[in-house]
């Protein structure tokens, strides 16, 4: 083994490191603009937060980008440069981070400005050598075998002036130590693995794997990374893995030592970022307001590349359409961008290849929509009948829409969209196309996975089609076609197809089909379906341009005639909406507001279980709504902290079935408020083994105005004394002394 010579120790490869990354990640593109701008003066501060529930993801990404910023309880925002240390503030060894957030929230950007602010010598110099890889990178080598030295010479280039022998002997220094802890590492390493979701590698790290590697031989990618990942081939190195929420449980929760989220821009870093971009105030003040005003436009602008798509739309409207309405849907923005997009290229390439281009790349967009493809090899691009030069060609055309990048040494091309939401305007697009200009209806063979796809002609009327799609939607496990759902229905009102008329040979749009699909949605939003699709649903109402039943609830809440006024299923569904899509957390939910009754409690429990406190006092319970508020407590996601079920006639019963989620280890509940429920010592009993219980967060209940007797407090007393008890406060109609000092009971 070829030692690092003495000229250069681990010092000089760190500064030329620092300085070709200076080269590199100084300069980027936003958003995927054609030209190159220094980092420094487009970046704009991210909001990350420590910790992340890592889960089966059940939603599309864009409704958990709103629930995201209603978070229920106190967050620990951390800065990009301190993401490994612990959120704390003690000293704990981190060996692997993972950072989740949702397509284009700015990871890479993230991930761009860490490697910067270490190679400009700004944080992190604790760091030796930093290996910054992407799975846009490392997919093509998939199978492939390469010593670690040999694939980091291959996947970044900045990495050649680090002799493979040099390389090698750090490695192997760091194999052989034995050392676990990074602080007390002779050499120490990052390798950071970009874009885990777009992973086509065979990582299986849930699987046993005892076979050892020399990190100087040749082994396959896959294993190379396994090894890495899981901590068996450089114990000391750090590991720092982007992601998507649905690829996260690809790593097992015993190799992640720290879990970050990137949740994009908070409202003053939207405002900083539109004012970095537009350099006259009344102009920025002018757009800010305007996106404040649509509360889509206002939750997508979260995501910085939806602030890129959204200042390039408006830069164009208000220098070209002076006066002129700005876009208030996602449907308008995008085909206002889309629109702005093909203009740019007519001039260039003339306007029959740039619709051609277009065409192309709709259905594209549509085709792999469902195999959930970000990003498209040559394989994918033949499936979808697109010639491999083709799509070259499109995205030196359509630099801002569709991107080319290449892999090692220039040989391996990929392409992908500027954004997943990109994807999904366009693959609506391509249906309506193929309704507008050949009687098409581009169609999904009717199996759950909907991954074959097939063309089939008919003339079937846009409203059954709008039917159909939305019952597809509807039925999709995870909500993939959420956001394709309100492109496409945006997509059928003639003011959108008025814009996009270069790609549409007729108009077909018409007040009535319109007014029936709202009908229709208004019907299956009558039914029992999930919160989530309701709230979609509505969305789609929205892009519709029909705000009637959110409207008929907010007449009756301003009013204050709502609770005297008997609700539809359809008007239950649009209060659920109206309060869980409230710009600020449902803190306090108070049911008598709404209706004191069961019904209610029941029809609005998604709102009930986005609060902290649940106020139910005098609503005419029963202990059916204990069953229902057990679960509630027993969620995992439950932020409930109190919870006041006073003067309603819950019985023993009814406490029995809420102890159930009292036990439950996710309960975090402090305050229960049981005055005037008719109680006996039944409940006390109850109660004790509530208390009793190891994971009890309880510190106050209220169980005055019930006839417990004595020795239904003797029985509570058992519970009290248990060392698992934290209660302080009990309120009841006996003094009573406690043998715990620290317990008040009155």
């Amino acid at each position: 083994m070829v030692p690092v010579p003495e000229p250069h120790p681990i010092t000089s490869y760190q500064q030329m490191l620092q300085s070709n990354f200076q080269d590199k990640f100084m300069c980027a593109q936003e958003g995927w603009a054609e030209d190159k701008q220094c980092l420094a003066d487009i970046y704009t501060e991210l909001y990350i937060t420590a910790g992340y529930n890592v889960h089966i993801n059940t939603q599309h990404e864009v409704r958990q980008i709103e629930k995201a910023w209603k978070p229920a309880e106190p967050e620990k925002p951390i800065r990009p440069t301190d993401m490994f240390k612990h959120p704390s503030g003690d000293y704990r060894p981190i060996k692997t981070v993972m950072t989740n957030g949702i397509a284009g929230i700015g990871k890479t950007f993230l991930v761009h400005k860490f490697v910067l602010d270490w190679a400009e010598k700004r944080s992190n110099q604790d760091v030796h050598l930093i290996f910054p890889f992407t799975f846009r990178q490392l997919n093509p080598l998939k199978g492939e075998k390469f010593s670690l030295a040999e694939l980091i010479h291959e996947c970044i280039p900045e990495t050649v002036g680090i002799p493979q022998d040099a390389l090698n002997y750090i490695f192997t220094d760091v194999q052989s130590s034995g050392i676990t802890n990074y602080d007390k590492s002779k050499f120490k390493l990052l390798f950071v693995f970009d874009g885990l979701d777009e992973s086509r590698l065979h990582l299986d790290l849930h699987s046993e794997d005892i076979r050892s590697v020399d990190v100087t031989k040749a082994t396959k990618t896959d294993v190379l990374l396994r090894k890495l990942i899981n901590g068996k081939l450089l114990r000391s190195a750090r590991i720092w893995i982007t992601t998507r929420p649905a690829a996260a449980n690809q790593i097992p929760r015993e190799f992640i030592s720290s879990t970050t989220e990137v949740r994009g821009f908070t409202d003053p870093q939207k405002e900083e970022y539109f004012r970095k971009r537009f350099k006259g105030k009344e102009q920025a003040d002018k757009l800010i307001s305007h996106i404040v005003t649509s509360r889509s436009l206002h939750i997508m602008c979260h995501i910085p590349v939806f602030c890129w798509i959204t200042a390039t739309v408006l830069e164009d409207v208000l220098k070209t359409r002076e006066g002129g309405e700005l876009p208030k849907t996602l449907t308008e923005m995008y085909a206002e961008f889309l629109v702005f997009q093909i203009d740019r290229t007519k001039e260039k390439y003339g306007p029959e290849k740039s619709i051609q281009y277009i065409k192309s790349l709709a259905k594209l967009a549509f085709e792999q929509l469902e195999k959930g493809n970000l990003i498209f090899y040559e394989k994918d691009l033949r499936e979808s009948g697109i010639d491999f030069s083709e799509a070259s060609v499109c995205s030196g055309v359509f630099t801002e829409i569709f991107k080319e990048d290449r892999g090692r040494k220039g040989k391996d091309k990929m392409f992908s969209f500027v954004h997943l939401s990109v994807q999904e305007f366009l693959a609506a697009l391509y249906v309506r196309i193929s309704l507008n200009n050949s009687n098409i209806n581009v169609m999904p063979l009717p199996q759950p996975s909907l991954k074959n796809l097939r063309l089939f002609f008919s003339k079937t009327p846009s409203k059954k089609i709008h039917r159909n799609f939305i019952n597809r939607a509807l039925q999709s496990p995870n909500g993939h076609l959420d956001l394709f759902l309100r492109f496409l229905l945006g997509l059928s009102l003639q003011t959108n197809q008025d814009k996009l008329q270069d790609l549409l040979m007729k108009i077909d749009s018409s007040s009535e089909t319109t007014q029936k699909t709202v009908q229709y949605i208004k019907k299956k939003i009558s039914e029992n379906l999930s919160p989530e699709r309701n709230i979609n649903l509505f969305h789609c109402l929205n892009e519709l341009n029909d705000h009637s039943l959110v409207e008929e609830i907010q007449q009756y809440l301003s009013s204050g005639c709502l609770c005297t006024h008997e609700l539809t299923p359809a008007q239950w569904s649009a209060l659920v909406f109206i309060l869980v899509s409230s710009e600020e957390h449902l803190n306090v939910f108070e049911l008598k507001k709404y209706s004191p009754s069961e019904e209610a409690l029941l029809r609005l429990l998604p709102a009930v279980k986005a609060s902290n406190t649940i106020i139910l006092s005098g609503c005419n319970l029963t202990e059916e709504s204990c069953k229902v508020l057990s679960s509630v407590l027993s969620s995992k996601s439950s932020t409930l902290r109190e919870l006041d079920m006073s003067n309603n006639d819950l019985q023993d019963s009814g406490v029995t079935l809420l102890a159930a989620g009292l036990e439950n280890p996710h309960c975090k509940l402090e305050i229960l408020r049981l005055s005037g429920c008719n109680l006996s010592e039944g409940s006390c009993k109850t109660l004790s083994s509530v208390l009793s219980s190891k994971p009890s967060t309880l510190r106050m209940i209220d169980m005055s105005n019930n006839d417990l007797q004595d020795s239904g407090l003797t029985l509570l007393t058992t519970g009290l004394e248990n060392p698992h008890c934290k209660l302080e406060i009990l309120r009841s109609e006996f003094s009573f002394s406690s043998t715990d000092n620290h317990i008040n009971i009155n």
